[in-house]
């Protein structure tokens, strides 16, 4: 299982991805899940992956050999002129990635070879954007009215982000509440897990602002998770009492 947020903020774009993968309870792997391509000054997308790992491995072994060669350079995601291209293509890549993988296994593997995307970035010109790929190709982009996406498992920590989220908040608010969400999302289901991968994305910066991989002992999120849970267990014990004894006419 994945959990991986994208987030869209005044100031710019945060993004987080855990790095766990497993096929049972015995076989639990940490494999990347956030990657970024950027031309300094004037572009940075940043991709973030859910679903099946040969499927998403085969679209990002793509599009970097893509960045790499100069016969498919100009169908590279430095090359395209919006972010809506970018996403198009990306989609589009999917949808083949996707098709061809449960071709090449028969009807019975339907279903089990899907995988979704987040994308985010910014062109010089352009308004910062952030956008959800469906395994089908097809995305929907983020707004004011629906700042966030998530992609995995995603209900444990979704109530966190809904309550806490101010679209003027500073990065640093915003890694604290993704940080929430995250440790909410891991203290409930074990196929989430650390280490974390964290990328701000300031607007008009068009190379990452702050990147860090939260592992296992990371003081700061260990903070967060015990002072979290701390204030969980105040507020709960500061809710009224219920009783048991009839009420009063």
């Amino acid at each position: 299982m994945t959990y991986c947020v994208g987030m869209m903020l005044e100031q710019g774009l945060v993004l987080m991805s855990d790095t766990r993968t497993n096929s049972g309870v015995d076989n639990i792997s940490v494999f990347r899940k956030m990657f970024h391509w950027s031309k300094p000054g004037e572009r940075i997308i940043t991709m973030m992956t859910a679903g099946n790992l040969a499927t998403t491995q085969a679209v990002i072994s793509q599009l970097e050999e893509r960045s790499k060669t100069p016969q498919e350079r100009h169908n590279s995601l430095l090359e395209s002129p919006t972010m809506f291209q970018v996403a198009a293509e990306a989609g589009r890549l999917l949808r083949q990635t996707v098709r061809q993988t449960q071709d090449e296994n028969g009807m019975h593997g339907k279903g089990r070879f899907t995988a979704s995307l987040i994308v985010a970035g910014q062109i010089k010109g352009m308004e910062p954007r952030l956008f959800l790929i469906y395994p089908e190709g097809n995305f929907i982009e983020a707004s004011w009215d629906t700042p966030f996406f998530q992609v995995g498992e995603t209900k444990y920590g979704r109530p966190i982000l809904i309550r806490g989220y101010d679209r003027k908040m500073s990065f640093e608010d915003a890694v604290k509440l993704l940080m929430v969400s995250f440790d909410s999302t891991l203290k409930a289901n074990l196929s989430v897990g650390l280490p974390l991968d964290l990328m701000v994305i300031e607007r008009d910066r068009f190379e990452p602002h702050h990147v860090k991989r939260i592992e296992h002992g990371d003081p700061y999120f260990d903070a967060i998770s015990n002072s979290w849970s701390d204030a969980l267990r105040s507020a709960f014990h500061s809710l009224p009492d219920y009783s048991l004894e009839p009420q009063a006419d």
